[in-house]
């Protein structure tokens, strides 16, 4: 017992571990199965109606059209089965629930994102994969610490490092999922999260490397030939990213909003319509992102036929997501911005001397779309140089993310996408700085041990059994109320009478679980700003050690609770 409590007080501080590594280890491990499982599942749905993985170009025009809708059904059944309750699933709502939940997810809607983005992505929605990557790395990572009733805020930390497995398998880029983790997930850059982070980002790209192999979907991608002849180009490539990136969050935005008022079955439905359609004349804007990049690299098509491809792809992922269709943002956008990319490579072979291959506007477009929609330069810059392993496009592609998020963010005020989705949805995604910096430290950690029980006398006795041991011990009080349950009295000493006598001050204790963070105990206490917790770990009568607020005070002012 008390090495299990050892153990769970060194994961409560907020620093380095090898108990929190070794954790975050296993977490991505089972984060990255369970990505490869939902992979295998929507493969295995694909093979029984196209040729190739995603190759919906193979399909009638007709069963192009049906394809989505009937997608649909099988994804609304499933909500059906939950009474619509757990639908609400992707990185916005992993976002919320570590904010207020601690990163822990519920299993039903676990449950409905695994099913309902299999079935969209299989379906040929305009949907990636790394948005229920992230929910089940997150899901599965949080449920093991859960389930050994761990610290919140080591919980808080493994779904962190369960998302960094789910994104480093999904794509194979573990340095691009740390940052995104950092960047996007957590906004902020702790050493003892990182280490972790990168350890089950590692693991997480380690296992499905040697399920999948070491190389990356996007193949095309050779040694690029820009260089500053170019430069302009990538300039004005950037302004144009950040310019349909605005418009893009926007819109998506006013569609969410406006779709809030009907039912989630006419907004599942109208979408598969909408894609239907589109897809019956435009196969290549399905899926997630390697169709439309296949074709627009690969088979040199006009200028018009690429723009046509554009605006099907946008209006094909505005309306997926904004209606409601279970899946990622990140595959869709990598998408949009290699055609925009293309396009751009088009215009510029007219004007700008020298080899200019479509694939590297491509690549950079991508970066600095991914970059101006997410408000994520750094972890665009790393994703992009991961999938295409070149070192050499760091320079072009700072050019066009530095341009692109310019444009984007101070002339159009154009912010994440998670973010804004957050906010039109009414989820919670902040809290007060010092709440934010008491969720880091879990009360097992921190609190105060030396008691000493006595029986309710008078103060006199207290005030002696005070000054006969130390400042840094506590006399308590336990009483048993009309339930049978147990009470504790803090006795705190205050400045001494006339008589030369010393009063004593009463605090009846509040119960906490051991589980929590100096958070919760901070916002029980807040108020009259005085008296302490209890922190208890299965039994409420039995305690294991006290916080008081002046200790938590301490922290805030000097970094320690005494």
């Amino acid at each position: 017992m008390k090495i299990i409590t050892h153990f769970k007080k060194c994961l409560a501080l907020p620093q380095t571990s090898w108990q929190l590594c070794l954790l975050a280890a296993i977490g991505g491990f089972a984060s990255a199965m369970l990505v490869v499982i939902f992979i295998f599942a929507i493969e295995g749905i694909q093979s029984f109606y196209l040729s190739e993985k995603d190759d919906y170009s193979s399909l009638t025009a007709l069963s192009r059209f049906q394809l989505p809708i009937i997608g649909a059904v099988v994804i609304l059944f499933f909500s059906w089965l939950t009474g619509y309750k757990y639908i609400r699933t992707g990185i916005p709502f992993v976002l919320h629930r570590l904010k207020t939940a601690n990163g822990v997810m519920p299993l039903r809607n676990t449950i409905n994102q695994f099913i309902g983005s299999a079935v969209a992505l299989a379906a040929g929605f305009s949907v990636g994969k790394e948005g229920p990557a992230v929910h089940l790395g997150a899901a599965c990572s949080s449920y093991i610490g859960s389930k050994l009733n761990l610290p919140y805020n080591a919980i808080r930390s493994l779904s962190a490092c369960g998302i960094a497995a789910g994104i480093a398998a999904c794509f194979n880029t573990p340095v691009a999922a740390v940052i995104f983790v950092m960047e996007v997930i957590l906004r902020e850059y702790k050493v003892h999260i990182f280490i972790p982070v990168m350890i089950a980002a590692i693991v997480g790209s380690m296992t499905t490397s040697a399920i999948f192999g070491t190389a990356h979907e996007f193949e095309y991608f050779t040694t690029i030939t820009l260089d500053s002849q170019h430069y302009l180009a990538l300039v004005i490539l950037g302004v144009v990213l950040g310019v349909i990136a605005f418009a893009f969050n926007r819109y998506l935005i006013v569609i969410i909003k406006f779709s809030a008022r009907f039912h989630i079955v006419q907004r599942i439905l109208v979408a598969s319509v909408i894609t239907g359609t589109i897809s019956y004349f435009m196969p290549y804007a399905m899926g997630a992102d390697l169709s439309a990049i296949d074709f627009s690299l690969q088979n040199s098509p006009e200028l018009q036929l690429l723009l046509g491809l554009l605006v099907a792809k946008i209006l094909m992922t505005i309306t997926t997501l904004g209606l409601g269709i279970p899946g990622g943002i990140i595959g869709p956008i990598l998408g949009i911005g290699a055609i925009i990319g293309t396009c751009i490579s088009v215009l510029a072979m007219y004007f700008m001397p020298g080899n200019l291959q479509a694939s590297d506007f491509a690549l950079m477009g991508m970066a600095g779309f991914m970059a101006a929609t997410l408000n994520a330069p750094l972890a665009a810059l790393l994703c992009v140089v991961e999938m295409s392993n070149q070192i050499e496009i760091i320079v072009p592609a700072m050019i066009v993310i530095a341009s692109s998020c310019i444009s984007s963010g101070q002339f159009f005020r154009n912010r994440s996408i998670f973010i804004m989705q957050l906010e039109v949805q009414g989820l919670a995604y902040r809290r007060p700085p010092i709440e934010k910096s008491l969720q880091r430290v879990g009360v097992i950690g921190v609190m105060q041990e030396q008691l000493i029980q006595i029986a309710d006398n008078d103060n006199k006795t207290i005030a002696a059994t005070i000054s006969e041991h130390t400042s840094h011990q506590h006399v308590i009080i336990k009483k048993e109320n009309l339930q049978n349950e147990s009470e504790y009295i803090w006795c705190q000493p205050e400045q001494k009478n006339s008589d030369n006598s010393q009063s004593i001050v009463r605090h009846k204790l509040i119960p906490l679980s051991n589980q929590s963070t100096l958070a919760e105990a901070y916002l029980l206490l807040v108020r009259k700003r005085e008296g302490g917790v209890y922190i208890y770990q299965d039994n409420p009568n039995d305690i294991m050690g006290i916080i008081t607020f002046d200790a938590i005070r301490s922290y805030l002012l000097k970094g320690k609770t005494h």
